[in-house]
């Protein structure tokens, strides 16, 4: 489920992230029209979008992050992921 926080300043993205424990925090970006196929991942991870727009589909939902939106992925979970028109930038951490 996403999560709108609001915030978007990668400071204070990365200090509540690391608050709760997620590690490996760094920010990523990627081209319009990026696609990465089905896959999971052996922890649980986390991507808070800074800047443009991101799409994520799992086996449950499909959801549409925008800057300040906020997505935990459990371990294992099988999800794919879709750039918008504009680019992405997000943060990602993972949690053992």
């Amino acid at each position: 489920m996403v999560e709108r926080t609001g915030v978007s300043d990668k400071g204070e993205v990365f200090k509540r992230l690391q608050e709760e424990g997620y590690t490996n925090l760094y920010v990523w970006s990627d081209f319009p029209g990026t696609y990465y196929d089905w896959h999971t991942h052996p922890f649980n991870e986390v991507r808070w979008v800074l800047e443009g727009e991101i799409t994520i589909g799992t086996e449950r939902e499909v959801v549409t992050l925008r800057a300040g939106d906020r997505l935990d992925v459990p371990a294992g979970t099988r999800h794919w992921a879709k750039v918008g028109k504009d680019g992405v930038i997000y943060v990602c951490g993972s949690k053992v």
